[in-house]
């Protein structure tokens, strides 16, 4: 290394000018020495040399030391006492040597000693600062020390802030200070301090006292400060105001209590749920509509209130509204089924609202018991279809009355040209045979003027203006639903509803389509009146291109295989008291809303009523809508 090899030949070169001012200071005490310490000159500039540059070059100056101290005790003779005297130097000079070589060591050791508490010092007095700041910078909080007996030792600048004394002013008085006068008489600061010894520490919120006289909440914790040895050194206190903080919490607190006692008194039942599903908050109504407690509901997911098949697709019901953010309820208030806890069902008027909460969303739906209310509008339906029953046979008396007077006379002067040409005709003459064509002329004119009575009077009874719009199917079918169950439940006949939501919307007269529904739905609930089994299903589903398909399903006894291809013909019936009009009229109505109607066996026994509804789209494409 060149660094290395400059260093020794310098040191080299020191040795030599040492030993070489020390021969010439030997030779210039040479008349009055003579002889005689010959070799002492020499040991300075070993000493020297090893010291300086290390024990290598003063090996070095030991040898040259050595020629020059033989050279000065004599040189040419020989005898003992120069070479006991030239070991002896020898020996000498090793001790040196070897005692500088130490002391070098040791030199830098404490060379680098000292360079590492250098190097600690100002870490320490870094660390000191940037602790300071810290502590200063700690806005809101004041940190401060006491000494084992509670007297103030440290006071930052957030201390200053926050209680208003500046460090001159509290250092060395006691921490009583700080509390108000009611505290310090029942000796709160001491017990502070004794607890704070026995635990450790510990955390508190109480009131202290600033400057100018004023209390203030604050959070207090109180910490031990204990050395290795377990020896209390002091104790730090770290206090903030939390006054505006509780007032807020306590003003929010007030508003959730008075919340919470608003919803209690409101009638609808409040269900939150989160985005999964899952119930957050059950109101006292909604305990009191399904039959659950608060403890029963909250945690679990919101399906338990559903019957199937809905409680299986809830979860994705919620999966693809947050995937595709299409609002199928949300906002809107629709008609569905629910399930008490007792596994009975019942309509309901639901109304959902979305709300977020930071990165959650939740969900409130506002619950309605329509059952009442249904069971009002069936007994108003069953009044208003007397009222009907009465009005109709009213008309058809009148129609039968002017049917009989407008069809007498055509039928009756038909009969007299019969009459006429039969008589004529046993002794004809052929000079009467033009006025006997006349007559059957007039006849024919007659039968149809007859025929055109009827036919108008036909076009009078069908003719109905189909007011067609776009409506969602489910709600349609549960809206319908609601009416034709009516009593079902008691009569131990259970409902499923599997609707799909793409099957929708269709473009029909929401009215009509709702009685034939109506229809279908009491024809299967009064065909499972002898079975043991009685389960009514409501299904819709996409069916050929532009169309939806709604099934009924029963579980009754089925249709007799001699009337069920003419079951859709009026006055066919399968009941006993039956006019055999209701399935003709519900053929009528599908067909006017470019539907189709079925009849089917069921696989499993029952019978299974298909018809068809056009869907929007289809009409979009066709300009209706």
């Amino acid at each position: 290394m060149p660094g290395w090899g400059s260093s020794r030949w310098s040191g080299f070169g020191v040795a030599i000018i040492g030993v070489l001012v020390a021969a010439a200071a030997r030779a210039a005490l040479e008349p009055v020495l003579g002889d005689r310490a010959a070799y002492l000159p020499f040991v300075l500039a070993i000493l020297a040399t090893v010291l300086a540059c290390g024990p290598v070059p003063a090996v070095l100056a030991a040898i040259m030391s050595l020629g020059f101290g033989w050279y000065f005790s004599g040189f040419g003779r020989l005898n003992a006492a120069d070479i006991v005297e030239a070991a002896t130097f020898l020996v000498v000079a090793a001790g040196i040597i070897a005692l500088g070589h130490l002391m070098n060591r040791a030199r830098r050791r404490a060379s680098v000693s000292d360079a590492k508490a250098d190097a600690r010092s100002r870490e320490a007095r870094q660390v000191i600062e940037e602790l300071n700041l810290l502590i200063d910078g700690a806005h809101g909080h004041a940190i401060y020390m006491l000494d084992t007996t509670g007297h103030v030792t440290i006071w930052n600048e957030g201390a200053e802030r926050l209680k208003g004394w500046s460090e001159a002013e509290v250092l060395g008085k006691h921490a009583s200070l700080f509390y108000p006068p009611d505290a310090r008489a029942i000796g709160k600061p001491e017990a502070d301090l004794a607890r704070a010894r026995e635990e450790g520490r510990f955390e508190e919120e109480d009131w202290r006292l600033r400057k100018d006289g004023r209390e203030f909440l604050a959070a207090v914790s109180t910490t031990a400060l204990v050395d290795e040895a377990g020896e209390l050194r002091g104790f730090a206190k770290i206090v903030s105001d939390i006054t505006d903080k509780r007032a807020a919490e306590n003003t929010i607190r007030a508003r959730e209590d008075h919340l919470s006692s608003i919803l209690s008194t409101v009638p609808d039942a409040m269900v939150v749920i989160n985005d999964h599903g899952v119930i957050l908050s059950f109101s006292a109504a909604a305990q009191a509509l399904f039959g659950y407690s608060e403890e029963e509901t909250v945690g679990r997911n919101v399906s338990m209130l559903m019957p199937s098949p809905d409680r299986e697709r809830h979860d994705s019901y919620i999966a693809r509204y947050l995937e595709t953010g299409e609002k199928r309820i949300i906002g809107k208030g629709r008609v569905v089924f629910a399930a008490r806890k007792d596994g009975s069902s019942f309509p309901m008027e639901l109304s959902i609202g979305e709300a977020s909460t930071g990165d959650q969303r939740i969900f409130t739906g506002f619950v309605r018991d329509l059952t009442e209310r249904r069971h009002t509008e069936a007994r108003l339906e069953d009044l208003r279809s007397e009222l009907i029953h009465v009005s109709r046979v009213s008309a058809m008396g009148s129609m039968a009355s002017t049917l009989a007077h407008e069809l007498n006379q055509p039928i009756g002067a038909i009969a007299n040209y019969v009459e006429a040409v039969r008589d004529r005709l046993v002794d004809l003459d052929p000079a009467e045979l033009p006025m006997l064509i006349e007559a059957l002329g007039d006849a024919a004119k007659d039968a149809l003027r007859a025929g055109d009575i009827v036919r108008r009077l036909r076009e009078f009874v069908a003719r109905g203006e189909v007011a067609r719009t776009v409506e969602r199917l489910p709600a349609l079918i549960n809206e319908a639903s609601v009416l034709g169950l009516i009593g079902a439940r008691e009569r131990g006949i259970e409902a499923r509803f599997d609707l799909d939501p793409y099957a929708s919307p269709v473009f029909v007269d929401r009215v009509q389509i709702q009685q034939v529904l109506i229809n279908l739905i009491r024809n299967a609930c009064e065909a499972m009146k002898d079975q043991d089994e009685r389960r009514v299903t409501v299904t819709s589903r996409l069916d050929r291109a532009g169309f939806a398909r709604v099934t009924v399903m029963d579980t009754g006894p089925g249709v007799a295989p001699e009337i069920a291809n003419q079951l859709f013909t009026a006055f066919v019936s399968t009941k006993q008291d039956g006019m055999g009009l209701g399935l003709s009229i519900c053929r009528t109505i599908i067909e006017a809303n470019e539907g189709r109607i079925w009849m089917e066996p069921g696989e499993g026994g029952g019978t299974c009523f298909h018809f068809t509804l056009p869907l929007a789209e289809m009409e979009d494409e066709h300009g209706e809508q």
